[in-house]
């Protein structure tokens, strides 16, 4: 195996014809670790020192990828991270064939060791409770010296989407099914006029990724706050149009009177639907819950689509548990070298 850190931006240029190639062939294939995802968010925030650490064997094949830099903090030190830590991005990991990965994450876990001089800890977020940085890491990296601690930081709601919309409301409690049946009876039963859509070739993504900022940052104090900072707006502008022409964007409004009431901004990644935010005028047709009657549309949507997953991402909202999500959880990997 030979192992090649990358410090330069031109890395991902460098790794764009291989990056989500070897991103199918491992079990960290989400969208957050995608060679758009990862680049972007670099371009947009750039917040260390870049350092991409790539694995091959001897026949030059690509087997790992560490999406990795180093933010110097007046705190911690020297810190090495996941390119998409925290904010914006719900999933993260060490990206390796899944033929091969306790092979390569030891071959990580030396050149660490080896490169110890560069940083004073490791701090890598966001690990899904079924990865190998979860699973396998901690115990690869304790054997090369490190003291490793992994800790749980944060749940992700999901739903395990059944065949039919029927049987999804079968799943729900009793007081549950009937709430979201009424909702949506009250509200395609009002004299208003009520519509909905999917972001499409019919409109212009512009003025939507426009008008879902303006739902977004109106329906909450810290959306607003989020969005006062340029860099995450420039993120977002940036990232959405790549979303879309992947093929992975799933944006909807609900319209009353033809005016955008409230929004839902999801990913479709392999038969998974991502909720990644939304937005609504929380002041205005309250009575008739246009948020939940559109997540209600999304969701049966994505059954009849004939996707598997309805993940609700990072956070406890109690939306999320009465739309039927069940708790997976996401970790934090913090490692540093034992003390002679």
């Amino acid at each position: 195996m030979k192992l090649i850190a990358y410090d330069r931006v031109d890395a991902f240029d460098t790794l764009q014809s291989e990056w989500n190639e070897l991103l199918s062939r491992s079990v960290a294939d989400r969208i957050f670790s995608t060679w758009e995802w990862q680049s972007t968010w670099w371009a947009a925030y750039q917040p260390g020192t870049l350092w991409i650490v790539e694995c091959r064997d001897e026949s030059g094949r690509l087997l790992g990828l560490a999406p990795w830099f180093i933010d110097d903090s007046m705190i911690k030190g020297s810190v090495v991270r996941s390119i998409g830590c925290v904010e914006v991005t719900d999933y993260l990991d060490i990206i390796v064939d899944k033929d091969c990965i306790e092979l390569v994450l030891s071959y990580y876990a030396t050149f660490l060791f080896e490169h110890r001089s560069k940083f004073d800890m490791i701090d890598l977020c966001n690990l899904p409770e079924t990865s190998p940085g979860f699973r396998l890491f901690p115990a690869i990296l304790a054997a090369r010296g490190f003291d490793v601690e992994v800790s749980e930081q944060e749940v992700c709601p999901v739903i395990n989407l059944p065949l039919t919309w029927d049987m999804y409301l079968d799943s729900l409690d009793k007081k549950q099914r009937h709430e979201i049946r009424r909702k949506i009876r009250r509200v395609e039963g009002t004299s208003e006029n009520i519509g909905w859509y999917i972001v499409g070739v019919e409109q212009n993504l512009q003025e939507q990724i426009d008008q879902f900022l303006v739902l977004m940052a109106a329906s909450h104090s810290q959306k607003a706050e989020f969005l006062q900072d340029r860099q995450n707006v420039d993120f977002f502008k940036k990232i959405v149009p790549l979303i879309y022409q992947n093929g992975w964007l799933q944006m909807s409004f609900l319209t009353i009177g033809n005016e955008p009431v409230a929004t839902y901004l999801n990913f479709v990644y392999k038969s998974h639907v991502l909720v990644y935010n939304s937005g609504l005028i929380p002041d205005r047709y309250g009575h008739l819950s246009p948020g939940i009657v559109l997540l209600a549309y999304n969701i049966r949507y994505a059954i009849e689509s004939g996707c598997s997953v309805f993940d609700f991402l990072r956070g406890n909202e109690i939306y999320k548990y009465r739309m039927g999500g069940k708790d997976t959880v996401v970790y934090m990997l913090c490692a540093q070298l034992a003390k002679e």
